[in-house]
């Protein structure tokens, strides 16, 4: 540091021993020049030496300290590397993850496919077209079997066959006005000449009411027969 009043740097300890040591040197030169030769001062101006300087007697000290200070900026100047060193590093690791993670990101968004909506439900079948039958004995017959099965109504073609043959020879609007029936007011009538009130009590839902119609009939009679016969086909005379 340059001293405020004459601008020249700081003498430092060495230096300034230094100086006395030169000025007493010098002091002792002029008293050693001063006094004539051979007189008891010369003699005692001679035994008197000048002071002996010795910079590493005043400067080792001085000379330590600057070392110690030497080597602590060193270190803290090495600390300060690795500390710098450490966070490069990790703002490099941080950058090259964010820059991974996005490419990633952008990877995935790629290789995502647009959800497709759901197709569409087919279509339910079209519901079979109802079966047809003949309108003579034959279909009637069919018609009254496949109504029977899905009742849980036993008999057979050859058995309602049979029997129809045996009590109208095939004519729904057949009636029996002779019998003890008709004298009590209610004659057997259809194909298997079946009277009212039996109609009525044996009738099989989902076919008509009218007891002249043929597969109406067949049914209710065929649905006595098995209550009571155990099955048409049982049957091979009036019931």
């Amino acid at each position: 540091m340059r001293s405020p009043i004459s601008g020249y740097s700081r003498l430092t300890k060495v230096h300034k021993f230094s100086a006395a040591g030169i000025a007493a040197a010098g002091a002792a030169a002029l008293v050693f020049a001063a006094v004539p030769s051979g007189s008891a001062d010369a003699e005692q101006s001679a035994a008197v030496k000048p002071v002996a300087w010795n910079a590493s007697a005043f400067g080792e000290t001085q000379q330590d300290e600057l070392t110690k200070q030497s080597d602590n900026a060193a270190k803290q100047a090495k600390a300060e590397a690795e500390a710098n060193k450490k966070k490069a590093e990790a703002d490099a690791k941080a950058k090259a993850d964010k820059e991974r993670a996005e490419k990633e990101a952008a990877s995935r968004s790629q290789e995502r496919k647009p959800v497709q909506a759901a197709p569409a439900a087919p279509a339910p079948a079209p519901a079979p077209a109802p079966k047809t039958y003949a309108n003579n004995l034959d279909g009637w017959i069919k018609e009254a079997m496949d109504i029977m099965k899905a009742k849980g109504i036993p008999g057979s073609y050859n058995g309602i066959y049979r029997n129809i043959m045996r009590e109208s020879t095939g004519n729904p609007n057949a009636i029996n006005n002779w019998d003890s029936n008709a004298a009590a007011g209610i004659p057997s009538k259809g194909l298997l000449q079946v009277i009212d009130p039996t109609f009525k009590a044996y009738h099989v839902d989902g076919t008509s009411w009218n007891i002249y119609d043929p597969v109406a009939n067949i049914t209710a009679a065929c649905n006595y027969a098995w209550k009571v016969y155990g099955s048409m086909d049982n049957v091979n005379s009036a019931y």
